[in-house]
C-alpha cells in the first residue's frame, strides 16, 4: 500500500517490495553524497561534491515542476537514486524529436550492495512500471562510454537510438558539462 510519502510501491516476485519516494534534500543529502562521490559514480557527474552541494542540487531539483528526484528502496533499504524529467524542458530536446508522453529517466544504483545476479533488471521492472504509469515512452541518455549501462538497457527492452552530444548547461543554479550520450527508448 502506498504510504503518504511513497509515490509508487510494487512487489517484484523473487526480489521484494520496491518503493519510490521523493528525495528529501535535507535528510537524504548525506546518504546520496556517499553514493555519488565514489569513482564508480563518475558518469553521474557529482564526484567531488560536498554534502551541502548535493543538498543544493536536490533542493533545486525539488523546486522544479519538470525534473524530479526519487529515493528507491527495496524492502525498506535504500538501493538507488532515480530521476525523471520532461525531455521537452531538458537539453536532450536539442538532440531528438520529443513526443507527447515522453519521460526521461536517470538511474543510479547504490554502491556497496552485495553482488546479486539480476538485481538491476528486477529493479528496472518496478521503475519502468512507475515511469510508464502516466507516460507513453521512456527516453534515456547514458554516457556513450558507459557500455555496462547501455547493455543493461538493451536487456531491459530499450531500443538504441543515435549517439548524440548533449550541450553544456551553464545557469546560475546549475552547471552541467557537455556529454556524449547514447539515446535509447522504451515504449509502453
Amino acid at each position: 500500500m502506498t504510504g503518504p510519502e511513497h509515490v509508487h510501491v510494487q512487489t517484484v516476485e523473487g526480489f521484494g517490495t520496491v518503493t519510490v519516494r521523493p528525495v528529501d534534500p535535507d535528510g537524504d543529502a548525506p546518504l546520496l553524497h556517499g553514493w555519488v562521490n565514489e569513482e564508480r559514480a563518475r558518469f553521474w557527474g557529482m564526484v567531488g561534491t560536498t554534502v551541502e552541494q548535493v543538498r543544493e542540487v536536490y533542493a533545486h531539483l525539488d523546486s522544479l515542476d519538470t525534473h524530479h528526484g526519487f529515493l528507491i528502496a527495496r524492502d525498506g533499504e535504500p538501493v538507488a537514486l532515480f530521476q525523471t524529467y520532461d525531455p521537452g524542458a531538458d537539453r536532450v530536446s536539442e538532440c531528438y524529436e520529443v513526443r507527447p508522453g515522453d519521460i526521461g529517466v536517470h538511474l543510479f544504483v547504490a554502491p556497496g550492495l552485495a553482488p546479486e545476479p539480476g538485481f538491476t533488471g528486477r529493479l528496472l521492472t518496478a521503475l519502468i512500471a512507475f515511469s510508464l504509469k502516466e507516460h507513453a515512452r521512456i527516453v534515456v541518455e547514458p554516457d556513450a562510454a558507459n557500455e555496462k549501462a547501455i547493455a543493461r538497457l538493451v536487456r531491459a527492452g530499450f531500443v538504441l537510438g543515435p549517439e548524440v552530444v548533449l550541450p553544456e548547461v551553464d545557469l546560475p543554479e546549475v552547471f552541467i558539462p557537455e556529454k556524449r550520450a547514447r539515446l535509447a527508448f522504451l515504449s509502453r
